[in-house]
């Protein structure tokens, strides 16, 4: 019967990102609401696993790294920029990924979620600048707005995939 809770959750799981990545794309906002059905999932997917993967010590510790680490970098570059840089929001998401990922693992999914929201900036400052023919010369890169919501649901997810390998042969033994 626990089986049916964990994979519940995955689905969930992987619906909220996406729904998550979306709205930011389209909004810059990532819903609390959302972020707060992500953290459910996690600690009921957990529970329902009787915490196989992640200890409960270990998805607060990772709430609290992954939250906490992107406190820090938006602290820090809302003094440096003078300017709000990156929202709550996606401090919310990484604390949420924490709990699904754990202290090593939410590590490892911020760095992959930066490196995919860099590829999505590189992306969108291209198709800028031939999209409306801009010349190059005259484009300010430091104007590029990039929703970071998208580059850390796909670093959370690729690292669940990569983590939770081995769920099938717990769901099915």
């Amino acid at each position: 019967m626990l089986e049916i809770f964990a994979l519940l959750c995955v689905i969930g799981g992987i619906v909220i990102l996406g729904a998550l990545a979306y709205i930011d794309l389209k909004t810059y906002l990532l819903p609390n609401e959302l972020v707060l059905g992500l953290a459910c999932c996690g600690f009921v997917f957990h529970l329902s696993t009787l915490f196989h993967y992640v200890t409960l010590e270990d998805m607060a510790l990772g709430a609290i790294i992954g939250g906490g680490l992107l406190y820090v970098i938006r602290g820090l570059a809302n003094y440096w920029y003078d300017e709000d840089t990156l929202g709550l929001g996606d401090v919310k998401l990484l604390t949420a990924g924490g709990l699904w990922l754990g202290p090593e693992h939410i590590l490892i999914a911020a760095a992959a979620g930066a490196l995919a929201g860099f590829f999505h900036g590189v992306i969108i400052a291209i198709y800028t600048i031939f999209h409306a023919k801009v010349p190059v010369k005259s484009f300010d890169l430091s104007r590029l707005s990039v929703p970071a919501g998208p580059g850390f649901a796909a670093g959370l997810l690729c690292t669940a995939i990569y983590m939770f390998c081995t769920l099938p042969e717990i769901l099915l033994p």
